[in-house]
């Protein structure tokens, strides 16, 4: 009996696994980018979306797959793994879903969202629920192409649209590790007042924005100070950021930060960084080899 499934980003297979197992929960099979357990739904930093209530369901023409889907709920989400076509042909019978992309700072959709896939060609696994409002767990965003230095942006705009929260117009923000600039550009365009914080310079364009600051001294190195919210997308060791992140915790009401793995994934850091009151830790459809920290005030 499947009763949960967690969808893996690509090439994180490995990582959800031994994020599952570590945490006592068995994957009795993968099917494409879902593992497949036999144990109760819990949250999963890992995943990008979680199943929480499957159901197999016996079909055994299209028509008979996409009736019973809509007898469930009207609204679905494929996740295509075998059979592309006749999965193809099911999700056209289907209402369609308008995942248009957000227009940063858009909320998140709260409209009901299952997700679905074919086990076999007559058997569909169907959970009427799941963890993440979007299609395969993914937000995408209208993007700008231009004004921003680099992609880093994104991580940073899907970060707070999972999280309900950003910096209000005016509010004080601290981007630790800021060079080129890419969250400090983010954080302005909400017309925030940020201090960036990098040795090395901004790009020019974003160094000439309203509200932007630049101090050229180490993000390590930088005594806390009350701030309304921290950031740091900073390339440095999970153990090292998580030192930094503790030094910072009774200064700064809201704090984001990128924890990034080089080599193998540190559990241990993760379950301590999971262990901070408050804390969300996730991955999202933006980052690479690495979580997304947030605890709020």
């Amino acid at each position: 009996m499947i009763r949960a499934a967690y969808l893996a980003d690509e090439g994180l297979e490995t990582v959800l696994e031994e994020e599952l197992a570590l945490s006592g929960r068995a994957v009795t099979r993968w099917h494409g980018r879902l593992a497949l357990s036999p144990d109760p739904p819990a949250p999963a930093a890992w995943a990008l979306d979680v199943w929480d209530a499957p159901r197999e369901i016996s079909a055994a023409s299209i028509k008979e797959a996409a009736d019973a889907l809509r007898a469930i709920q009207r609204n679905w989400s494929v996740v295509p793994a075998l059979h592309h076509r006749r999965a193809a042909l099911i999700e056209a019978r289907l209402p369609p879903v308008k995942a248009r992309p957000l227009a940063f700072p858009e909320p998140a959709p709260t409209g009901h969202l299952g997700g679905w896939t074919l086990l076999e060609t007559g058997l569909i696994l169907a959970s009427p629920t799941k963890s993440s409002p979007f299609p395969g767990g993914a937000v995408r965003f209208v993007e700008d192409r231009e004004g921003p230095p680099s992609r880093a942006y994104l991580k940073l705009w899907e970060a707070l649209t999972r999280l309900g929260h950003h910096p209000a117009p005016g509010a004080r923000c601290l981007d630790l590790g800021a060079a080129p600039g890419g969250w400090t550009w983010a954080l302005a365009q909400l017309g925030a007042q940020v201090t960036a914080v990098d040795k090395a310079p901004l790009d020019p364009r974003v160094m000439a924005m309203p509200g932007v600051s630049w101090r050229q001294e180490s993000a390590f190195a930088l005594e806390p100070e009350p701030v309304e919210w921290l950031f740091s997308d900073v390339i440095c060791y999970p153990a090292r950021l998580l030192a930094l992140v503790r030094r910072w915790l009774p200064m700064a009401t809201n704090i984001v930060c990128s924890v990034k793995f080089q080599g193998p994934t540190d559990h241990a850091v993760v379950a301590e960084f999971a262990a901070i009151p408050g804390a969300t830790l996730f991955h999202g459809a933006h980052n690479k080899h690495e979580l997304t920290f947030a605890r709020l005030g």
